[in-house]
């Protein structure tokens, strides 16, 4: 009888979008890799498209399961969750293997794990387990320090294995503190830095350093009769003029050569068209080529003749916008934008602190990856190897996408059931 009940109160327009979103990308997964002459079946293990036939049904199982745990054990086991995932972090950075220039994975014959993929929703329990505890308000700043080192800890921990794109994800859990009280100060001075490293880049540094002495100086005038405002504009011209100075120091000693050719890529896409630009490139050439409607399933010229690397995982978007045009880019872009909003009103009706931060924390990591990983396609974005949730190919990640969403759905079927706070 609970589990008739259960049935009832599953989000379903939420399942029907996820179920949708596997499949279209099963069936480009397979296009991606099509080859006439080879005439292989999309259910051979010796295809892409295959073997996430068994991604996608193992998911099935984890979802089972997930939909069988009692929906208070997501609370109570929160912080050993995020526990033993930073402790298989720190394990993989001493024991993973090597691919691509990131230590990320464990590999045991054939099967590979991916860590970070799993710490996903792991980050997400433990800022909505911390942030829904008595008091934990977000104005606090011991709050906000704690909050940050609970997603901050394991994008360091990523950003040590070489994995640049899959640390960045992280950052976006700080929108769930903004929704919970945190000051939007702190996001327009992230915004800032981005601007200003960008800029750096683009505009000369001594023009740059001139213009934002001149800003600083307007500042300090227009706050002429208040003294705070005076110390902020001088304090922020001051950082911002040393943060310029040493864009340099952070693009040639914190980022690594590969990362420091995709950043200069993005800048200037046709600096290195048959190196790191090449990816880039391609891909806007086949999305491009796709017109309206696109060229047919199955009939993509440039997926045919393998133009675009990687493009069953992080360039899978390309593969619609070729064989299905605007239109099915369109078709795309509309369903995940359905699936965010229905998301954000899941978790505002929520009687539970705990799983409205869970499900701001689903929505932020989904939206990062969705936005990011079209933005590198159509080279709006560096190149960070991030992959189409419930779309690019690969076990790890449709497993991590799939227990982030499906752990929300789960404490919404309860929703009128109010978690303890901790």
């Amino acid at each position: 009888m609970r589990n008739n009940l259960l049935v009832y109160r599953l989000d379903w327009l939420a399942i029907l979008i996820y179920f949708v979103l596997i499949f279209a990308g099963w069936l480009n997964i397979y296009a991606a890799e099509y080859n006439a002459e080879l005439d292989a079946s999309m259910f051979s293990m010796s295809t892409s498209a295959g073997r996430q036939l068994v991604w996608i049904g193992t998911s099935l199982i984890l979802i089972g399961v997930i939909m069988l745990v009692d929906f208070k054990a997501y609370s109570v086991l929160a912080y050993p969750v995020y526990g033993t995932l930073i402790l298989m972090l720190i394990a993989v950075l001493l024991f993973g293997r090597e691919v691509a220039g990131s230590r990320s994975w464990f590999e045991l014959g054939s099967f590979k794990l991916q860590p970070s993929e799993f710490t996903k929703f792991a980050a997400a329990l433990g800022l909505a387990k911390y942030l829904s505890g008595t008091n934990k308000t977000t104005e606090s700043l011991n709050a906000q320090i704690i909050g940050s080192l609970i997603f901050l800890l394991p994008m360091l921990l990523i950003i040590l294995q070489g994995d640049l794109g899959s640390a960045m994800v992280f950052g976006s859990l700080i929108l769930v503190m903004f929704r919970e009280g945190m000051h939007p100060v702190i996001f327009f001075i992230g915004l800032g830095a981005i601007i200003l490293f960008f800029s750096t880049l683009l505009i000369n540094q001594t023009i740059l350093l001139i213009s934002i002495s001149a800003i600083g100086l307007v500042l300090v005038g227009l706050f002429a009769k208040n003294v705070s405002k005076i110390t902020l504009a001088i304090t922020s011209t001051i950082i911002a003029i040393a943060f310029v100075l040493n864009v340099d120091f952070i693009l040639n000693e914190v980022l690594k050569p590969h990362q420091q050719k995709r950043v200069y890529s993005l800048i200037n896409p046709n600096a290195d068209p048959l190196g790191i630009g090449w990816n880039v490139m391609q891909s806007k050439i086949a999305i491009g080529s796709g017109g309206f409607s696109g060229k047919g399933y199955l009939e993509g010229t440039q997926t045919k003749f393998d133009f675009v690397p990687e493009q069953t995982t992080d360039f899978i978007f390309c593969t619609i916008g070729e064989e299905q045009g605007w239109i099915g880019s369109l078709l795309l872009v509309v369903l995940f934008t359905t699936l965010f909003l229905r998301l954000i009103f899941l978790a505002e009706r929520q009687k539970s602190i705990f799983t409205r931060i869970y499900g701001y924390g689903v929505t932020c990591i989904l939206f990062f990856h969705f936005t990011v990983n079209i933005a590198m396609t159509i080279g709006l974005f560096p190149v960070i190897g991030i992959p189409l949730p419930f779309f690019s190919y690969g076990g790890s990640s449709l497993w991590g996408f799939t227990v982030l969403l499906f752990i929300f759905l789960k404490l919404d079927a309860h929703r009128m059931q109010v978690l303890q706070r901790a």
